[in-house]
């Protein structure tokens, strides 16, 4: 079990979201979409993370 390695790059993807949710409530009295919009960047910012992650563990 010591060779077993934890791929942990698709946590990103959920901090991502956690990152969007806690900077979309600070917007959140000034529009809804704004948001919805911090949601999303968040979302698509862990995506990148992600594919960097995953892409440094192939080489």
């Amino acid at each position: 079990m010591g060779n077993l390695k934890r791929d942990k790059s698709t946590w990103a993807i959920g901090g991502g979201t956690m990152l969007g949710v806690g900077i979309g409530l600070i917007f959140l009295q000034t529009s809804a979409l704004w948001f919805i919009g911090s949601i999303i960047a968040g979302i698509g910012l862990g995506l990148v993370i992600t594919s960097i992650l995953s892409k440094k563990q192939i080489d």
